[in-house]
């Protein structure tokens, strides 16, 4: 029996998250590497019917014109962390995903994001309408030359500019109206790779804390054509601390008094992030757990400087100030370092394996049990990752007593 064809189109291929993917994903192919960091990799989730990394077809869009090959050599010269037989190994399978990758519209991405584009086309879209139906045909060619059996959008691209959501972003009906628009910017670039998975009744996954899905009218089309979708924002580093210790201090009735994060990295998302606009949708998912978490909001400060040589390699120093027993005041402090895009890419994979899994049951809609890879997910206020874990786990027990 032929193994399903899952398509994982990445946007922002040629990043460090979606280069670490696809490379990650041919060296397990290929046996070079075990599956450690996939959470799916766990022994409850053996038994579970998901997607191989052999399963995996890579394709994308992207605004640098480039290849996985090349950031996959650069990556290694500035981080160091792929071997450089991985990379030998793997040639073939890296060119034959780049050329599946087409180059991405340019409307809607701001200006931080936009002087990193260099892929030029003949012409670019001028309206959301024609920059979703471009991604839509793009998309819809790839499925048919791969002979995809389920489509995944999983959005790794640069993180925008908050977008401020208005009337026409209620309804389908109003959206519809407002997407040939030439006078106003109706979405950022990360909603049209949205629409244009869920009117295809694609899934879509947003792993950064850009606009995506989240607005009421994509929500609607999820449920109008039966689509999956999740996000938002990956939940990899020093926030994956905080919604681990937070718990912590709740439980054992510690009151934060004030909690400071302070964090340095490089790469090209260091870049972007440089820019104070794109800088604060990530400071915003960042910084609201722990209120969420506590039920009260300390004093918090919450810092991201780009450091151009840390290449990948992400720092984040963390002061907790708190008062125990008899008023007395106490602190803890860490310590985080890790490869950001060694970090994320493996939630990349685990997302696309659980969702396919969700796909072969006949789920739609929002997928709430992952919410604990993300740091503001989807119609979820709760960010205490035991039990947004625990959700997880009961989720995967209930299919395996189905198997049984």
């Amino acid at each position: 029996m032929a193994r399903r064809r899952v398509g994982l189109w990445l946007v922002g291929a040629f990043g460090g998250v979606g280069t670490t993917i696809t490379l990650g994903l041919a060296t397990m192919a290929r046996g070079l590497v075990d599956q450690t960091g996939l959470v799916t990799d766990l022994p409850d989730f053996r038994e579970l019917s998901l997607p191989e990394p052999g399963d995996f077809v890579v394709g994308g869009h992207e605004i640098r014109r480039t290849s996985f090959q090349e950031s996959a050599e650069e990556f290694r010269r500035n981080t160091g962390v792929f071997d450089a037989s991985w990379l030998s190994a793997c040639r073939d399978d890296l060119a034959a995903a780049s050329s599946r990758v087409r180059p991405g519209p340019k409307l809607g991405l701001g200006p931080a994001i936009a002087r990193l584009a260099d892929w030029e086309t003949e012409s670019e879209p001028a309206t959301a309408r024609q920059a979703i139906d471009r991604i839509k045909a793009d998309i819809a060619a790839f499925v048919k030359a791969e002979k995809i059996d389920h489509l995944i959008v999983l959005n790794v691209a640069s993180t925008e500019a908050p977008f401020g959501i208005g009337e026409p972003h209620q309804t389908m009906a109003a959206l519809n109206g407002s997407l040939s628009r030439t006078d106003a910017l109706i979405l950022p670039a990360s909603s049209h790779y949205a629409l244009a998975a869920l009117e295809e009744g694609h899934t879509y996954l947003n792993f950064t804390p850009s606009l995506g899905a989240s607005f009421p009218a994509a929500w609607e089309l999820a449920e109008t054509t039966g689509s999956l979708f999740g996000g938002k924002d990956g939940k990899t580093g020093e926030t994956l601390m905080k919604t681990v210790l937070a718990p912590m201090f709740a439980a054992r009735n510690f009151k934060v008094m004030s909690w400071v994060g302070h964090n340095i990295f490089g790469n090209r998302d260091g870049v972007v992030l440089d820019d104070p606009n794109n800088k604060s949708s990530k400071v915003e998912t960042k910084d609201k757990v722990i209120t969420e978490i506590l039920g009260y909001k300390p004093a918090s400060v919450v810092s991201i400087e780009y450091v151009p040589d840390m290449g990948d390699w992400k720092t984040a120093w963390d002061h907790i100030h708190f008062k125990g027993f008899l008023g007395t005041k106490m602190v803890l402090q860490f310590i985080w370092q890790g490869c950001d895009s060694l970090l994320a890419a493996p939630l990349g994979v685990d997302l696309a394996r659980l969702a396919d899994l969700e796909k072969q049951r006949g789920g739609k809609g929002l997928m709430r049990h992952l919410s604990c890879f993300f740091k503001g997910p989807e119609g979820d206020d709760e960010n205490d990752f035991f039990k947004q874990y625990a959700r997880l786990e009961e989720y995967v027990a209930s299919l395996r007593a189905k198997t049984k």
